[in-house]
């Protein structure tokens, strides 16, 4: 057996070094790259019952099913104590959905339904009647039906399969909205823009944008986040027409020169933008290589004396590639760069390790993100 130790090595995973060649400025529609403010979903969630499954259910362990299981009996007029409930196609799920703004009473609303007990599969289960509460406490939609899963779990004779996660399902459609979240988009007379990355260059282009559309100098920058656009009278009489023609107004994105790595599967993305400054640089590998051999000792076949004995033998062996010195860096493509550091001969999972180090010695003209 042997196992390779320092400079990590993956046979059967693809690394892939993903460069982002768009230009560094983008032009993108206002409604892909900002929100307004106050237009969000919220988030609801309910203790809810799934019943109907073929003994994949919660265990007697789990004390919150079975109390929830006797009062739900009882609002029937059933009365079983808890701890005479023996069950195992009943399990205690959390039910979650998101609510949209601007989302009337009747609207459906596809929901998630995960196991809270130590239930092994929802398949074939039924949700029963389940409120729907949001984070003020009020009930906003119910939820109801057959839960569909999209994987399974089996076992028999001490061999079990499964695929996919059995124990979270959804149903689309399976909500129907009660109550709608009173919500008035323009009652402070005014609109404001908030950008998902905020940015100074790209905020001053988005007010630009703005007041050369609507003929007049009404966007008035808050900070690098958010744009104010006051509802002046003419404005007043169609204010979704106005929200609709701000989302549809093209703004250049400027974006900031960055490295994301993620050390987990060894990808990096580069931006354009991405520079360095001139750096000589060498990365060497240090490989230590560790082997295991098992030996059976046992005595002759006549000897009176002597036991059967399992030897290990091991066996260590270190070894340092030779690097070389190499100059990166100065005004150069991005396509000169990944070229240059592709000549150096490194796995991705020594980029990440060279970009740390440009990092820490300042050679690294961008903002290193590490996931």
């Amino acid at each position: 057996m042997a196992i390779l130790i320092g400079k990590f090595r993956y046979q059967f995973a693809l690394f892939a070094l993903a460069v982002l060649s768009a230009a560094p400025v983008s032009a993108a529609r206002l409604k892909d790259i900002a929100d307004v403010e106050g237009v969000r979903g919220n988030q609801l969630y309910g203790f809810g019952v799934v019943i109907g499954l073929n003994g994949t259910g919660d265990g007697n362990s789990s004390d919150f099913t079975t109390k929830a299981l006797s009062n739900l009996l009882e609002k029937m007029g059933i009365k079983v104590p808890a701890d005479e409930i023996k069950v195992k196609n009943v399990a205690a799920v959390m039910v979650t959905a998101t609510l949209p703004a601007f989302t009337r009473p009747g609207t459906r609303l596809d929901i998630t339904i995960s196991s809270l007990g130590d239930a092994k599969s929802l398949q074939g289960g039924t949700l029963l009647f389940t409120p729907l509460r949001g984070a003020d406490g009020n009930t906003y939609a119910v939820a109801q039906g057959e839960i569909s899963v999209g994987g399974f779990a089996v076992e028999g004779g001490g061999d079990s399969a499964q695929k996919n996660h059995p124990t979270v399902g959804m149903i689309a459609g399976g909500a129907t909205v009660e109550r709608a979240i009173p919500f008035d988009l323009f009652q402070s007379k005014r609109i404001r823009i908030v950008l998902r990355r905020p940015d100074f260059t790209t905020m001053t282009r988005v007010v630009r944008g703005i007041n050369l559309e609507l003929g007049r100098p009404l966007a008035v920058a808050v900070d690098s986040a958010s744009v104010e656009i006051p509802i002046v009278a003419d404005l007043a009489r169609d204010p979704i027409g106005l929200v609709a023609k701000l989302e549809s107004i093209e703004v250049e994105q400027d974006v900031g020169a960055r490295v994301v790595v993620n050390e987990r599967t060894g990808t990096i993305i580069m931006g354009e933008t991405v520079r360095l400054g001139k750096v000589a640089l060498a990365h060497g590998n240090l490989n230590i290589v560790i082997r295991t051999e098992t030996q059976v000792s046992q005595p002759s076949a006549l000897s009176e004396t002597g036991e059967t004995a399992i030897v290990t033998n091991g066996d260590v062996q270190v070894g340092e590639e030779k690097g070389r010195f190499g100059v990166l860096g100065g005004e150069v493509t991005l396509g000169e760069l990944v070229s240059a550091l592709n000549a150096l001969g490194a796995t991705p999972r020594d980029f990440i390790s060279i970009f740390q180090a440009l990092k820490r010695a300042g050679a690294l003209h961008a903002e290193l993100d590490i996931m």
